[in-house]
């Protein structure tokens, strides 16, 4: 979990030289699906642009597989893995790092414990090594265990005072409820005390495992010789994993509002609602409809109303989230504490119009000429080339989306754009607000939500 400023600096002193060199455009590169002798699979893409290689790997399972009284078991080991292997302690693993400006990271999502690993290329093989000592013989040192949980705990309380979180903590517990995605992915002040040892270990046991693992590298090294690499990483791997099966849930039905009492001068809002999978016919549709009514951009509907025309926040954004077994849409802005009503109801208006009349043609045209140019500059370094191609794999994309991705876009149309702004924003909004009373105009939601269904197959 540590971040060592040597080893960042000496990695960032030895590509300045070529850091300015072309990459290759998405458009030209090369997918290959590679098998190894073992058969590991990966998507490879071979670039001497710079003499760098960057991996990005997911194994399925995620938060989504802490006990249901012990939150925050993935998010510890993601924390610890790096924190000695093996022969190695955590000091001396990290040294090992730091010497050759290997830069190796794990996080944990809903549903993926990720890790990243990016070298040199003349370094690759020890920085390979390193990664497997940590996912096949992690050390959970008493010592190390110890004060990673202290600096959770410590993160966990600041949370208790901080309105984005407590926002975020809200909004999944009303949308999700006693379901695995309601819990708190990096634990609670009152789970993350009670995990033990035995507890790490058993979340490694049944989540690494190579059945689920997909793998996505980029970067100067031949196939012959990534093959071998990724088998000596991960071959030592159980061959399938022991995952708890989670259900499908739609998020609890809009409109339910709730209220966070917190003493702080500027209100934070949270809205959303039930979103769309990522192979729902009308996915795409969805992404563009987004990127118009509250995407990010400075020319999103929900920024020239909200920001713009009354001044009542400095930003408002919406994105929409996308799960294995369920989504959402989700947004949030704050405004001062006296003026969290009005901002509420600017949101809520302009969402409404949105969905009785979606958007217009000039807005559907922008918004495919921005999301196909952007792509590019998505994907223009070779780790955001990798996450991309794994973030693909996650979604069970075929390897040849980015050729066609454009063409998806360009398919929908206005009629599309509009049914689908009916569908996904019609419903109103769960809607989470943090901040003073009684300026913030609002009250708690009466009664609890309704008990979240399975979705329909």
């Amino acid at each position: 979990m540590r971040f060592t400023l040597t080893g960042a600096a000496r990695f960032l002193s030895a590509v300045a030289l070529v850091a300015f060199a072309a990459t290759p455009s998405v458009a030209a590169t090369k997918i290959q699906h590679l098998v190894t002798p073992g058969g590991i699979e990966a998507w490879f893409v071979q670039d001497a642009t710079v003499p760098l290689v960057a991996m990005e790997y997911a194994f399925a399972g995620g938060a989504a597989q802490d006990p249901a009284d012990k939150a925050g078991v993935g998010y510890m080991v993601a924390s610890l893995l790096d924190e000695g292997a093996a022969d190695l302690d955590s000091k001396t693993f990290h040294e090992r790092l730091d010497r050759r400006a290997i830069e190796l990271s794990f996080s944990i999502e809903r549903d993926r414990f990720r890790g990243s690993l990016r070298m040199l290329k003349d370094n690759s093989s020890e920085a390979f090594g390193l990664l497997h000592l940590a996912l096949t013989s992690p050390r959970f040192d008493t010592a190390d265990v110890e004060r990673i949980r202290s600096q959770i705990m410590s993160g966990l309380r600041n949370n208790t005072t901080n309105p984005n979180a407590l926002a975020g903590r809200k909004f999944i517990e009303l949308a999700f409820g006693n379901h695995p995605y309601g819990r708190q992915s990096h634990g609670t002040l009152e789970s993350v005390p009670t995990i033990d040892t035995s507890d790490l270990r058993d979340y490694v046991r049944r989540v690494l495992a190579r059945d689920k693992l997909k793998i996505a590298v980029v970067g100067d090294i031949d196939p012959a010789s990534l093959a071998k690499l990724l088998d000596q990483t991960f071959e030592g791997l159980p061959a399938k994993g022991d995952l708890t099966p989670i259900a499908d849930v739609v998020a609890a039905k809009p409109p339910q509002r709730a209220f966070v009492p917190l003493d702080v001068p500027q209100t934070t809002v949270m809205f959303g609602g039930p979103g769309i999978k990522r192979h729902d016919p009308d996915f795409m549709a969805a992404y563009i409809d987004n990127h118009i009514l509250g995407g990010g951009s400075l020319s999103s509907r929900l920024y020239r109303e909200v920001r713009e025309k009354r001044g009542l926040a400095y930003s408002v954004s919406e994105a929409l989230l996308w799960m294995d077994h369920s989504s959402l849409f989700i947004g949030t802005t704050g405004t001062r504490a006296d003026r969290a009503g009005e901002s509420i109801d600017a949101i809520n208006k302009e969402i409404q119009n949105f969905a009785q009349n979606g958007p217009t043609q000039k807005e559907l045209d922008e918004a495919k000429s921005y999301l196909k140019g952007s792509q590019m500059l998505a994907l223009d370094t070779s780790s955001k080339l990798a996450s991309g191609l794994l973030q693909y794999q996650m979604d069970n994309l075929p390897i040849d989306y980015i050729e066609k991705r454009n063409g998806i876009v360009d398919a929908v149309t206005l009629d599309q754009a509009k049914q689908v702004a009916r569908r996904l924003w019609g419903q109103g909004l769960l809607t989470v607000v943090v901040g003073r009373a009684p300026q913030a105009a609002v009250q708690p939601a009466s009664g609890q939500p309704p008990a979240l269904q399975p979705a329909a197959n």
